[in-house]
């Protein structure tokens, strides 16, 4: 059904449906997926021409591994194709953790949200991010007439590589550009948007 989407390993969980009718409200529905299917398209759907004056609304949920890393933020990327025939692309945070403290810049960026990483230990605190994110989201740059595709992706906090746990358990002495943290992700699959 191509409702699916994939981690860089993490098995942190996650949820999009796109449609015309959606509200915030419906983020805390206990039929939330329910609701999902029956008012709009799950990741991996297509959504048809939009109803006159309509913007297409996303639910979006998603889910720390149990075992895992707080989440740092949830984007939207969105790509479609120009009026000059160019294939374009943005990328919008959405939500993110620690909201009560990280605000977007003058330039709409969003701050890092920092690093508890001990690389030298191989360890990490789950004091950062959040383990649950959601947010209703539009498009604010939507044109009824273009097709786009919109998909999602989750980011963690920083944690550390595998190379950082091998590098402690055998002693090993690393060249310094070796990159001993990163941050796990999962992307969606896109929902399809056209015009008719």
């Amino acid at each position: 059904r191509k409702e699916v989407y994939g981690t860089t390993g993490t098995r942190l969980r996650v949820r999009v449906f796109g449609g015309y009718g959606f509200t915030a409200a419906d983020l805390d529905r206990s039929d939330f997926a329910a609701h999902g299917y029956a008012k709009g398209v799950p990741m991996g759907g297509d959504l048809r021409g939009a109803p006159t004056g309509e913007t297409p609304g996303f639910l979006i949920r998603a889910l720390r591994d149990p075992d895992g890393a707080n989440l740092d933020r949830i984007q939207v990327v969105k790509g479609w194709i120009d009026g000059s025939g160019k294939a374009r692309e943005k990328v919008y945070d959405v939500a993110w953790g620690d909201s009560e403290k990280r605000r977007p810049g003058a330039d709409g960026k969003l701050p890092p949200v920092g690093s508890t990483v001990n690389e030298k230990e191989a360890s990490y605190s789950n004091s950062i991010g959040d383990p649950f994110l959601q947010t209703f989201w539009k498009d604010p740059d939507f044109d009824p007439a273009r097709r786009a595709f919109y998909y999602v992706r989750v980011l963690e906090i920083p944690t550390p590589r595998w190379l950082a746990y091998d590098a402690k358990f055998y002693k090993l002495n690393l060249p310094e550009t070796a990159r001993l943290s990163s941050q796990e992700r999962a992307y969606t699959s896109p929902i399809w948007y056209s015009p008719s």
